[in-house]
């Protein structure tokens, strides 16, 4: 029997029986969709870190610092002082950015408006190592830090929480500009704004457009009395390549200004942003992996559906069969008919559940706000891990079909 004939065989087979098709199918359709609907779920999540530690920056590193430990008990963080940022700053050959940061959160007024908002202390290199744009206005310089002057760098939606104008209105940008110049009170300290910065977005847990920055000084002397605890030191050089010439450098220094002698556990420690987009992608995909793992159990209920179903069929049509080899069919061809009903259900299930996942990750996305990839990659692999499914659990209905006797198989009622 032609190829072309026993598929037009096992096609009238199928649409004789259109709902026990579909019903058929039902598993392999909520399996791929499943599968498909999960996976895009963890890569959605993956690109939406990746976006985040980009604009953190991949040439920055952190130091923290560490648990300061008496008998086995902690004691607290360690101190950190300008005076290691500094120590940092002019003992790296010049091949790093330096920024201590000091932060709080306080109240900020400007006219009747009022916001409560992070106050970050930095320094200028700060804004260049994450990249920061201005929308209006300028920097504060190292002049200004020296002086402990009182200006401020407003983030992107800090003149929308002070009541200037709306952040989604085209004239944004302009308000921005009017408010330069303009003194704001931070913890009833007035503070010049002398620039608001670009739209940055999220940042992992950082969100840079509610903040505001002034001079570190300022704010160690003037709005925090005094405190010289820094929360961290943050370091980035001009290329990832060189960071870990930067590790080696910095600790090397560190050690030195706290008197750790080699050898010693660090009362610190540094955070490489690359290091942290890396874990973060072994857990996600270790994660996705599970999820796509559970969803997959619904393709191998499908397929055991499959073959149950392609079972009755072979009873069902004893008859037929026994016609047919009368009439000369090989065991080939009989075999050959009810593999190709069984792989056509499965990819028609597997075609219809990536209409299912990708309506699922679009709804995901609309109605819970979770950023979805889907992947032509997982699209294929899911069509192809149908059909196996289709000719695995159809071969053993096939090969009952093809070694029934024809004089049997006429007697069958």
């Amino acid at each position: 029997m032609l190829i072309f004939e026993i598929i037009k065989v096992a096609m009238s087979a199928i649409s004789t029986n259109v709902l026990r098709s579909v019903l058929t199918t039902l598993g392999i359709v909520i399996g791929v969709g499943a599968v498909i609907t999960m996976v895009s779920l963890g890569e959605g999540a993956q690109v939406q870190v990746e976006q985040q530690i980009n604009n953190m920056g991949t040439s920055v590193l952190t130091i923290r610092p560490g648990q300061e430990m008496m008998h086995g008990v902690s004691r607290g963080d360690t101190q950190m002082s300008i005076e290691d940022a500094e120590a940092l700053r002019n003992e790296t050959r010049g091949f790093l950015k330096i920024s201590p940061e000091l932060q709080s959160r306080m109240q900020v007024t400007y006219l009747r408006w009022n916001s409560n908002n992070q106050v970050m202390g930095v320094w200028p290199d700060y804004f260049d190592m994450y990249d920061h744009g201005l929308i209006a206005g300028r920097y504060f310089t190292e002049g200004e830090v020296r002086g402990r002057r009182r200006v401020a760098v407003l983030g992107y939606t800090i003149p929308e929480m002070l009541g200037e104008i709306p952040e989604d209105s085209p004239q944004y940008s302009i308000a921005a500009e009017l408010l330069v110049g303009k003194t704001i009170q931070v913890r009833g300290i007035p503070f010049e704004v002398v620039g608001v910065l670009e739209e940055k977005g999220d940042a992992m847990w950082l969100r840079p457009d509610d903040q505001i920055f002034i001079p570190q000084s300022t704010a160690q002397y003037r709005v925090m009395g005094g405190r010289d605890r820094l929360g961290s030191i943050y370091a980035s050089t001009e290329t990832p390549e060189e960071m870990n010439q930067a590790i080696a450098e910095i600790d090397r220094i560190m050690r030195r200004e706290h008197r750790i002698l080699p050898g010693e556990d660090a009362d610190f420690s540094i955070r490489n942003s690359t290091d942290l987009l890396e874990t973060f992608n072994a857990t996600a995909q270790t994660f996705t992996l599970l999820l796509a793992g559970i969803a997959g159990i619904s393709l191998l209920v499908g397929g055991i559906g499959i073959m149950n179903i392609m079972l009755v069929s072979v009873t069902e049509r004893t008859r037929e069969i026994g016609v047919r080899k009368a009439l000369g069919a090989t065991r080939g061809a009989i075999m050959t008919q009810f593999v190709v009903e069984a792989s056509t259900l499965c990819v028609l299930g597997g075609l219809l559940g990536v209409g299912m996942g990708y309506g699922a990750a679009e709804m995901t996305t609309r109605i819970a706000g979770l950023d979805t990839v889907v992947s032509p990659q997982i699209v294929a692999i899911s069509l192809a891990i149908s059909a196996f499914i289709g000719l695995f659990f159809g071969i053993w209905p096939a090969r009952r079909a093809a070694i029934l006797d024809p004089i049997d198989a006429l007697r069958y009622e």
